[in-house]
């Protein structure tokens, strides 16, 4: 059987959420697609290198097994749909999976499209009308085409259901995992004296940043806790106004912004954290959450969207739209540890449900035409 993979987010140098996913899919489909023809497409650009022009092809930091090769395709603009579609159209596998939203105008029939959640329709503030637009018909259209949908989460699902009409029987929840193999590195800030409550995703308004911030002067002001807040993730839309709240803040409010980290800086800053919060206004999964419950951080989460489903009883759950139910999660955790060791406790039995590599094993079954176990 030929397999083709849509690998043109997989092997960024700087993963987020739908990148992490592809590339820990392909990672992990290797040894369960073994004697299958697997092609990845990833995307080649042009670059300058010793004087002259050359084509750049994405790093591959791991083995391919015999029988997988990558095809590197070119475009300026639009290549799911302009270039992807003509590689379908002259040399189409027998399956296509598509892990981030996008299936291309032509397709095989057998397609395969992961969707991860509808962040623009429950957010539509932070995205501009036209990211509304196009997502909304690409997203759409690839529920149509596709003849089999994965969503991360049950909440998904019912959300694609719902806002899109698709079907229960073209649909399959297989969630998302979490890296299990964590190392044990040197942080920027360890071994400081100074404690902190900690984030991680992209400093945007749909992450809440704004809110946490408020919630964090609540816990200084009213709590007097002596920590800082640790801020790690690229910009995102409504970073400036995230900026300007951090400027204006008194002296005594330490928010600590470290941008983008590595993935061993990011674990160190788990580990060290004395609570993660992530109150997001919508996640279709929540990634970071499991990455917190596997280093026995205590997390404070949003009440909403898929979070509860993906923390279970491991977390304390917050109103979003209220930094007092914010910063009073927040202070549960620090003033009562009873409470703390429960939820870590119970956020390690929690962990047993999720992995990359069970998750590779359920899709592996639907790419080469099998039934998964339950169905």
């Amino acid at each position: 059987m030929i397999i083709g993979i849509d690998a043109s987010r997989a092997f960024l140098r700087k993963r987020t959420g739908i990148e992490e996913y592809s590339y820990q899919m392909i990672k992990h489909l290797r040894t369960e697609l073994t004697g299958q023809t697997v092609f990845l497409y990833v995307r080649k650009k042009i670059g300058w290198q010793a004087g002259r022009f050359v084509w750049v092809i994405p790093p591959i930091d791991f083995d391919l097994p015999s029988g997988w090769q990558v095809k590197a395709l070119w475009a300026p603009r639009f290549w799911t749909q302009f270039r992807l579609s003509l590689e379908m159209l002259f040399s189409p596998p027998e399956v296509l999976f598509v892990p981030a939203h996008t299936v291309p105008l032509m397709h095989p029939k057998r397609t395969i499209v992961t969707i991860h959640g509808l962040e623009y329709e429950f957010c539509p503030q932070v995205y501009s009308w036209y990211e509304r637009w196009y997502m909304r018909i690409s997203t759409r259209c690839s529920c149509r085409w596709a003849q089999m949908v994965v969503c991360v989460s049950e909440n998904t699902k019912r959300d694609v259901m719902r806002l899109y009409g698709v079907v229960a029987q073209k649909i399959r929840v297989i969630s998302e995992g979490y890296n299990q193999e964590i190392g044990n590195p040197k942080s920027q800030i360890e071994n400081r004296s100074i404690p902190y409550v900690l984030f991680i995703g992209r400093l945007e308004e749909r992450k809440n940043v704004a809110r946490i911030i408020e919630a964090f002067e609540i816990l200084k002001r009213t709590y007097r806790i002596p920590h800082e807040l640790v801020l790690v993730g690229k910009p995102g839309y409504g970073y400036e106004k995230i900026c300007a709240k951090i400027h204006n803040l008194q002296s005594n409010i330490p928010i600590r912004e470290l941008g983008y980290v590595s993935e061993e800086e990011k674990w160190s800053l788990l580990r060290g954290a004395d609570v993660f919060v992530f109150p997001t206004l919508y996640e279709g999964f929540g990634i970071p959450v499991l990455e917190a419950q596997a280093v026995g951080t205590p997390v404070v989460t949003s009440n909403t969207s898929s979070l509860p489903e993906v923390a279970g009883d491991g977390a304390v759950y917050v109103n979003p739209e209220s930094a007092e139910s914010i910063a009073e999660g927040v202070w549960r955790v620090l003033s009562d540890p009873d409470l703390r060791n429960g939820i870590i406790e119970k956020a390690t039995q929690n962990l047993s449900r999720f992995g990359w590599a069970s998750c590779a094993r359920k899709l592996s079954f639907r790419l080469a035409g099998e039934r998964a176990t339950g169905d």
